[in-house]
Parts: structure tokens; C-alpha cells; sequence
């Protein structure tokens, strides 16, 4: 029998539109694996909530790998020794992955290179950023040139079916339990509330649910109230959905489709970013923010601790903020404006506000969260400047957010739509329901005077 090939899976968990898997099978037998790696990414390791999303992640894959013929191994440890290790023990000619750009992995993919036979495809993103250039071949470092260039580079080709069947090895190594992992929350079980079905087959019905609403796409995703989002970010993010496929099914005309493939050339300008600046998840982008003076100490500590609880005393930062704990994710907008309350009305340090991100969204891109949260608060290389800030009450009342707020911040459920934003404001007590940290004016000149 020709010697097998190891298909290292990562963040690219689907059969279809997978490269590697197709060039792996192409050449034999094939042995799919993946590695819980804890170790490379340091303190980047998967979040509680990713956690959860890549154990039920990897039994759909299993179970749809188990029916093309082949198994899914298991193994923990630094991905790069793993799977040398394993080459070695199974004969494997080489290993194929789809590339990834994360420091840990660009680290680990370079560090396994030298040891076995390394075949890297494209496939996590719409396009190769480091190909997307400018005229004297340079790299971007700002979204809008950066997407014209892609946007001449696509579309992508179009997405390649799943193999029908899949050829084992004579003899294949052992594998790890993912019950003994123990990726899922217990005590307490934080996560029973997640309305989510992770995996291929729920990434297609996500995109299959998106479609029909995209000529809407374009005003409804920035309304919190409307399911006008495509809620495919951890399925992007996880790979159980080529990018490629998810630009070719919303492909059309109209301001829709416009902004949503918008909205994926983002990942690839983040994915650009981090590449480029490997440690942009902790350090500015802009270094005069290396000496702003972030509120520290007990009121701080304080401070933070209501913004994670959603007991700001803001109805529509408490509800975004409470969506976040029940369900792993949260609505766009609202991460926007409950980022730069954190930042800006709080003056608590952005990488404070990310590190929470990163363990609660079962969508957390070290890319994403890096560069939005940056964008957020004026200190990347492509960002909002820090004195143009948020006002939350106005967003939320300019977005309708008020049947949002109900949902989330149910104390406050009985108020009209003219109160629920600022109950406050309007002279309402709740009961239970906290007054606000700051006012927004005092907030406003705190953070003007501190950015001087």
C-alpha cells in the first residue's frame, strides 16, 4: 500500500472546499489529525467558550470522517512535535494543512517544515494575504486600499465538493478520547444556554438560512433587535465553512452582497495584519499609547467587573454584554459599542476588554479581536481616532434596539421605547437595575482630558 499522508487539521474543520484533505486523498491513504496544542499558543490558548465549540466540532467531523472510511486522531501536546512524531511512526510522505497566519501557528508550521515534508494550501481565507499587494509591491497596513487590491484578486475559485470516500492505512496509530479532554464547562455549566450547532452540517444550514435574507443585509446587521447578521463567524472562524463558499452562495447584486463580502475581506486584512505585526494582540500599533494613562485600582477593578456582568447602568451595553455570557457571541454593533464604553467611558486598557473576548466568544480570532478592539481604541495602525467617541445612549436609540434590551436586560423589559434606552434619563427607577457608572458628558471629558 502507498505510505499515508497526515492531514493536520486546525482551524479548518469541514470536508468540502478543504484543500488539503483533497490533495492528501489525491496522493493515498489518510490519516486526519488533529493536535489540542496549549502550549504553542501561550497565552492565546482556546477560551472557555472556544472550548466548548471545538468539542462538538471535532465529534461532527469524526463522525462525518468515520463515514468516508478513515478515523479522526486525537493528540495533545506542541502541534509541531506531535505530528513529526507521528510522521514518523506511521511512514507518512508528508502532512497537509490549509495555512494559517496566528503567530503560534505561522511559528509551528515553520518549526514542523524543517522536520517532515510540509505542504501548506490556501483555503482559511478569500485569498493568500501576503499576494495582495500595493503598486511597488509593498504590504497594506490599512483595510480600504487593502480590499480594493483584493477585491482584484476575486472572486475566489469556486469551492470544491467533499471526497466521496476516504482510503486508511494498514495500520493506524492511536488516538486520545475527546470525552478526556474535558472541553466542556461543568461546574458550573455556563455554556447550557449556547443555541448553537457546531460543525459542518451547522455552518450549511447557517449560510442556507443567511442567503434568502441578504438583499436586507446591507441596513438589518446593525440593527441588534433583527436577526439581520449572518451569525457565521465561529463557523468561519473554526473553518467548517470555506470563505470561498460562503462569497460564492451570497454572490449577487445589490448593497446586500456588497457589504457582506465586505465584511469578509476584513478577515483577510486582519489575518494581513497579524502577519505582518505578529504582536498586535498586546501591543499598540500606535506607540504613543504605550504611556497613556489607563485607570488602574480598586475602582477600576470595580468598574470592570460591571462591565463583564452587564450592570453598567447602559441598557444596550448590559445587554450585549449579557448576550455574551448566556450565548458566546455577540451582535456587531453592540461589540462595538460596548468596546469603546470599556476603553473610553471606563478609561480601562482595550487588552483588558479583549482578554475577556478572547475566553467568552466562541467566535475569538486572535486577528479579529486584536484589530477590532485596536480600531476601537484609536491605538492601531488602522483606527478610529481615540477622541471620537461612542455615545451609547444615541447608538442604541438610532439602531432600535429597545426589543434587544428587552430580551437581555429583562428587569427592564416594561419600559416604552422612549425610556428603556437611558431609564435614567427619563427619571425611571428599576428596581435591581444599577444606575449608571459615569454619565456620559462626565465620561466624554474624563477621556478627552486623559488622551491629551
Amino acid at each position: 500500500m502507498t505510505a499515508p499522508s497526515i492531514v493536520w487539521f486546525r482551524q479548518d474543520l469541514r470536508l468540502a472546499d478543504q484543500a488539503a484533505l483533497a490533495a492528501a486523498a489525491a496522493a493515498g491513504p489518510v490519516i486526519p489529525v488533529y493536535v489540542l496544542d496549549d502550549e504553542g499558543p501561550g497565552k492565546w490558548a482556546m477560551g472557555g467558550a472556544q472550548r466548548w465549540w471545538v468539542h462538538h466540532s471535532l465529534s461532527a467531523l469524526a463522525a462525518s470522517l468515520g463515514k468516508l472510511g478513515v478515523p479522526l486522531i486525537l493528540r495533545r501536546g506542541r502541534a509541531e512535535q506531535v505530528l513529526a512524531d507521528l510522521t514518523r511512526e506511521t511512514g507518512a510522505v508528508a502532512v497537509h494543512a490549509l495555512r494559517h497566519y496566528e503567530p503560534w501557528w505561522a511559528a509551528a508550521q515553520q518549526r514542523l517544515a524543517e522536520q517532515v515534508p510540509l505542504h501548506l494550501h490556501d483555503g482559511y481565507l478569500l485569498e493568500d494575504p501576503t499576494c495582495v499587494r500595493t503598486a511597488a509591491g509593498g504590504r497594506f497596513r490599512i483595510f480600504t486600499p487593502f480590499w480594493r487590491a483584493l477585491a482584484q484578486r476575486l472572486p475566489p475559485p469556486e469551492p470544491q465538493p467533499a471526497p466521496k470516500r476516504l482510503v486508511a492505512p494498514a495500520a493506524l496509530p492511536a488516538s486520545e478520547s475527546l470525552a478526556d479532554w474535558n472541553l466542556l464547562p461543568q461546574h458550573p455549566d455556563w455554556a447550557a444556554g449556547f443555541d448553537w450547532m457546531a460543525g459542518e452540517a451547522g455552518a450549511t444550514a447557517a449560510l442556507a438560512r443567511f442567503v434568502p435574507a441578504l438583499a436586507a443585509y446591507d441596513t438589518d446587521r446593525n440593527l441588534p433587535s433583527q436577526e439581520g447578521s449572518s451569525r457565521l463567524s465561529p463557523h468561519l472562524h473554526f473553518g467548517e465553512v470555506s470563505a470561498a463558499t460562503a462569497w460564492h452562495a451570497s454572490a449577487g447584486e445589490g448593497p446586500g452582497a456588497s457589504s457582506y463580502h465586505r465584511e469578509l475581506g476584513w478577515r483577510d486584512f486582519t489575518s494581513n495584519l497579524i502577519d505582518l505585526l505578529p504582536d498586535y494582540g498586546h501591543a499598540h500599533g500606535r506607540p504613543a499609547f504605550d504611556t497613556f494613562a489607563w485607570r488602574e485600582g480598586e475602582a477600576a477593578e470595580r468598574d470592570l467587573a460591571a462591565w463583564t456582568k452587564g450592570r453598567t447602568g447602559y441598557p444596550i451595553v448590559d445587554a450585549g454584554m449579557r448576550q455574551l455570557w448566556a450565548t458566546g457571541w455577540m451582535h456587531n454593533r453592540v461589540r462595538m459599542i460596548t468596546a469603546s464604553f470599556l476603553v473610553k467611558h471606563l478609561l480601562i486598557d482595550w487588552r483588558r476588554g479583549e482578554r475577556w473576548f478572547w475566553d467568552t466568544l466562541i467566535d475569538a480570532d486572535y486577528g479579529n479581536n486584536s484589530v477590532n478592539w485596536q480600531w476601537v481604541a484609536g491605538s492601531g495602525v488602522d483606527s478610529s481616532p481615540f477622541g471620537r467617541i461612542m455615545a451609547p445612549l444615541g447608538q442604541s436609540a438610532k439602531f432600535a434596539a429597545a426589543d434587544y434590551i428587552r430580551r437581555w436586560v429583562p428587569e427592564l423589559a416594561g419600559l416604552d421605547d422612549d425610556a428603556i434606552h437611558d431609564p435614567e434619563e427619563a427619571g425611571i427607577t428599576v428596581p435591581g437595575y444599577p444606575l449608571k457608572l459615569i454619565g456620559h458628558r462626565e465620561a466624554r471629558a474624563r477621556a478627552l482630558a486623559a488622551a491629551r
